[in-house]
């Protein structure tokens, strides 16, 4: 355990430094001031307390909490000069970045953050994998804390656990202001770059997020804002109604503080908040007084981004695809995406697309910069559906074969259980669209395609480089749709050979023999067992 004399002896030495440290309302100069000290207590008090480097670290920090409290309940000043309930400076620039659809800067103190905001189509948005399967997001928020903004140098790479909580906090307290996908069909990425902190970034990347979608057109429904509430006691024992609630926490007084309080949200209420501390409890009155304070706070820093800000753009910017939707029938989808997704490409290519996306319900989505070529899309995918075919969008699609209209269906029903040559009419992410009887289709899920997850459909289906597949019918869904499975074709799903099966896919080959044992081996294997117990 530490020597009893410690505390006294840096309190002694090291008064004066921590007074002379806190003199400085600059954070570098602060900084530098701090680390001199700790190197001080260490090379004056460690001879005459050899091997308890970290006892003496640890009174001096001590002491700068316990100085940093006195300095607020004794004179009503923070180290920075501020006032208890008092927001450092702010300042807003908007549209500052010219090819970006929205960008802002967001300065308070020695706090700042550039935020952009990236508009795309339902195939930009997010894919996670979850226990539940894959979903799309189709806002989120990206945070960058790179090194630099704390003035040091290291190596930079895939997001930390900082990162990904911060992100997350800012990316919740924004979501409640994001339109509908009716209101607004576009994929939403808000970017947040740190270039300096002192306290509260991810705060500061809910400002500057909100600001950049502003600048972007989207059409939000509020603005939000958020701050960093902290507390000060002498000691983490005492009573937590005599803390000091302290309004945007500046670093220093979060590593030397009780609290670190994030609250984010609107004029009318919260949409999101975080909440660390090192005390032991807190009451109801000090919440109050802290949410209170903190209510203040965001309506101020609401008003100059009210007051600096540019307000939501009444016009996309020309950078931003314009997007279209329109919905076809279900059994559709196969005509649209054709063999190996051939048809879906040639309409992207032929009317410049950026993108094309076929929903499993038959909505489909397109992006362009063209807003003629968009009209032209719906009505070429109206004309296939219907003529079985119709021009392309240069020179009657670049002379590809037009695929004839098929008459309904009207031949005997396939027998569940039984195993059918299906014929690929398409391909999408979801799976396998396949022929199984002539003028009869049905779909084969990506989940039923191999016993082993399929995470890349078309990639699957052209590694196999073939026409047909041998399927399984499994009977219709609640839609009448043919339900399909290669999967249970597969006997176990055993990894394919190289054979191929009448239909032309890969099958298994042929299981190899056992390799038998000679009669010698056996009796060598016979003797080391039983011999043993002659």
């Amino acid at each position: 355990s530490p020597s009893e004399g410690i505390p006294a002896k840096v309190n002694e030495l090291m008064e004066a430094a921590v007074s002379d440290a806190y003199s400085s309302v600059d954070k570098s100069d602060q900084v530098r001031k701090i680390d001199q000290a700790y190197e001080k207590v260490v090379e004056v008090l460690e001879p005459e307390f050899p091997g308890e480097e970290g006892a003496l670290k640890s009174a001096l920090k001590k002491l700068f909490s316990q100085k940093m409290f006195s300095l607020a309940k004794e004179d009503n000043k923070r180290v920075d000069g501020r006032g208890m309930d008092e927001v450092r400076p702010i300042d807003v620039a908007s549209g500052f970045l010219p090819r970006v659809h929205g960008s802002a800067l967001f300065t308070r103190g020695e706090t700042q953050a550039i935020a952009t905001t990236t508009l795309g189509d339902k195939g930009m948005a997010q894919k996670v994998d979850t226990i539940d399967g894959l979903n799309n997001k189709r806002f989120y928020l990206q945070y960058t804390f790179p090194p630099s903004c704390v003035g040091e140098t290291g190596r930079v790479g895939a997001p930390g656990r900082r990162e990904v909580g911060h992100g997350n906090l800012a990316e919740r307290a924004l979501q409640p202001i994001i339109p509908t996908e009716a209101d607004f069909p576009y994929t939403i990425r808000v970017e947040s770059l740190i270039t300096e902190s002192h306290g509260s970034s991810s705060m500061a990347s809910v400002c500057g997020g909100c600001l950049s979608m502003m600048d972007a057109g989207v059409p939000i429904k509020r603005v939000v804002a958020g701050v960093a509430m902290g507390a000060l006691m002498e000691d983490k024992k005492d009573d937590i109604d005599e803390a000091i609630v302290l309004t945007d926490l500046m670093g220093i007084e979060d590593a030397l503080g009780m609290m670190d309080f994030k609250i984010a949200g609107d004029k009318e209420g919260i949409s999101t908040f975080q909440l660390d501390t090192k005390c032991e409890g807190l009451s109801v009155d000090f919440m109050r007084k802290a949410l209170e304070q903190a209510r203040v706070a965001r309506l101020h820093i609401i008003s100059k981004m009210e007051e600096l800000g540019e307000g939501v753009r009444e016009d996309l910017p020309s950078t931003v695809p314009k997007v279209r939707e329109f919905k076809i029938e279900a059994d559709g989808i196969g005509k649209v995406i054709g063999p190996g997704g051939k048809q879906i490409r040639a309409i992207i290519e032929d009317f410049e697309l950026s993108n094309m996306d076929v929903g499993e319900e038959g909505v489909i989505q397109i992006s362009g910069f063209n807003t003629t070529k968009l009209e032209e899309v719906e009505k070429f995918v109206t004309e296939l559906l219907s003529a079985g075919g119709g021009r392309g969008g240069k020179g009657g699609g670049g002379g590809r074969r037009e695929r004839e209209s098929k008459p309904a269906y009207d031949g005997p029903e396939p027998v569940e259980g039984e195993i059918y040559s299906g014929k690929i009419t398409g391909i999408h992410n979801w799976g396998v669209f396949l022929e199984i009887m002539p003028g009869l289709e049905g779909l084969c899920h990506v989940s039923e395609l191999h016993s082993e997850r399929v995470r890349n459909c078309e990639g699957f289906v052209q590694s196999l480089g073939v026409d047909e597949l041998k399927v399984k019918y499994l009977g219709k869904n609640d839609k009448g749709q043919l339900q399909l499975s290669r999967k249970a074709t597969m006997g176990g799903g055993r990894r394919e050979g190289r054979g191929r099966d009448r239909g032309g896919e890969r099958t298994r080959g042929p299981p190899e023999p056992p390799t038998q044992m000679s009669r010698e081996e056996e009796e060598v294997i016979e003797k080391a067992i039983f011999g043993a117990g002659e």
